[in-house]
This record gives C-alpha cells, structure tokens and sequence, in this order.
C-alpha cells in the first residue's frame, strides 16, 4: 500500500484534501448562469434558437424524442434520446427537438449564460452536444430531486431555487465529463488536460496563480515531469505549447479584467508582465491590436 503524504507538523494528509479542484478558478473567473425556462411536456417540433453566448441544458425526465442540429460542415446531426437525460449544448447552437404528442413526455429546461460568451474556457473545448442518460451519474440524484420537487411543487421563490439547482446540475456534469473525458473521443484541448493525471496539477496552478513568472522548467516540474517530456505531453493532450496557452490564458483574463474597468497597467502587473509595453506587444501581437483599441471596439460593440 503506498504511503500517503505527511504534512509539515507531522500529520498524514487528506488525500482528497491534496486533489486540485480542476474547476474551482475556472468557474471563479468565468461564471456560468442559469435561468429555468420552461417545465412540462414538449409535443411535435420545438426549436431552440441560438443566442450569443448562451447554451442550453435539457432534463428529460420521461418519454424519448430524436434531437437535431446542423453541424459546420452543413451536415444534420440526429441523435435519439431514449430514456431519461441530460441534453447539454453548450454553445449558441439552434437546435429542435422531435416529439410525439403524448402526455408522457416531460422537460425541464435552462438557458446558460457563460460569462465571456464564446472565450469561456470550458465553453470553447467542450463538445457541442452531451447527452448523458441520468442513472449514469449517482451524484445527480440528490441534486435532480430537489430541481424536480421545486418545479412540481411551485411555491414562493421556487423559480429562484431551480436556477440555482440547474447550476448545480450544470457542475456536477461538467465533472462528470472531466472524469470521464477520455471515454468522450475528444480532441486535443483544456477537457483533456485537466482529465490527465500528469498535467492536472500544471493546468490549476496556471489557472490559480497566472501571473507567476511560470518558466517551461517550472510548468514541467509541477507535474512531476522532465522539460522535454512535458513538452510533448502538454502540445499532444492540449493541443498547444505550454507557454502558448499561457500566453491564451492571460489574455482570457485580460479580456475580461479590461471589460470590467481595470486599467491596462494594474491588469499587466496582475498578469506577470514586466511592464505595459510587454503586455501590449503581446495582446497586439495575438490579438490585432492593442488593449486600448480592442477596449474601445468592445464598448462599442
């Protein structure tokens, strides 16, 4: 039996209580909303339209339907859901769904709203359609219980509750999907990363403390790995290089620091750059032009 780790004090440690929280900065820095909609039966077609920024998730909770959307390539994606599920698109995407007129169907559903609308981190890696059968995932249950008695028995404030139960819902899909991304066939991207045990650590630690002066040598030695072999560990999984999505992560943020009011000097300093010039001629190099420039289009937009 391997030894477990001992603190400091001389203490064994919670094993759990060392595990990084692959969501927690993620979700602290880019929010996620949700807004219940609609409860009951859906008969024939109902369309879904696509609204920037917005993604929607589905309960199906009894009866089966097939779901359509049209794919980039122009191609009509069908998938039948036959048992109680989770629909979950995650990006503006229009979508219908195909009933029969029965009684015996039954939705709950909820608008999302990512903050930073397509730059959401999670929102531009994750597929654009999960479907995940209920029973799949036991930790639903209790949550899908009291999002269920809040929508059958409508009492004061009950709307407010299940917006706030579909965010639950929402999280503990998107862990379900981190532990499971690589059953998922996904591409190379931050799902995947964080689903690897050698790289997890690398990824929070950049998400947590993003304007640490982070080094090729450091990222690698974080998990536990040669400069070389994490290297080629980190562009296979993720998609990228390592300081390439570091560069992306820090001006994720920026976007969205400079969105909120913060002055490009005190969000260059956040980021780790030595100076606002560095951090200008980075942000104009990837973006096109300077944060000054890009701030100005994005108000006017």
């Amino acid at each position: 039996m391997p030894a477990r780790p001992v603190s400091s004090d001389g203490r064994v440690a919670d094993a759990t209580a060392s595990a990084p929280d692959r969501l927690a900065a993620l979700l602290e820095h880019f929010r996620v909303r949700t807004k219940l909609f609609h409860t009951g039966p859906l008969c024939g077609v109902t369309t879904f339209a696509a609204q920037p920024g917005r993604g929607f998730l589905h309960v199906l909770r009894e009866g089966e339907m097939e779901v359509t959307h049209q794919e980039p390539d122009g191609r009509m994606r069908r998938t039948v859901v036959d048992r109680p599920s989770l629909v979950f698109y995650p990006r503006p995407l229009e979508h219908a769904f195909h009933n029969a007129p029965t009684d015996d169907s039954d939705f709950a559903c909820a608008a999302v709203d990512f903050e930073g609308g397509a730059t959401h981190p999670l929102v531009r890696t994750l597929p654009s359609l999960v479907v995940l059968p209920l029973d799949a995932v036991g930790t639903l249950a209790p949550a899908l219980e009291l999002l269920f008695a809040e929508v059958d028995d409508v009492g004061c404030g009950s709307r407010l509750v299940a917006d706030r139960l579909f965010e639950v819902v929402l999280i503990r899909l998107l862990r379900w999907i981190l532990d499971n991304s690589g059953d998922l066939d996904l591409p190379p991207g931050l799902l995947l990363g964080l689903g690897d045990e050698r790289l997890t650590a690398t990824l929070v630690a950049l998400h947590e403390n993003p304007g640490a002066p982070w080094t090729l040598e450091r990222m690698a030695r974080t998990a536990g790995l040669s400069r070389s072999a994490f290297a080629e560990r980190f562009r296979a999984t993720v998609g990228q290089p390592p300081n390439d999505y570091l560069i992306e992560w820090r001006l994720t943020l920026a976007q969205q620091r400079l969105r909120a009011g913060a002055s490009v000097q005190s969000v260059a300093v956040d980021l780790g750059y030595a100076s606002v010039s560095a951090f200008s001629r980075v942000f104009s190099q990837r973006l096109g032009c300077s944060p000054r420039r890009w701030l100005a289009g994005a108000a006017a937009a």
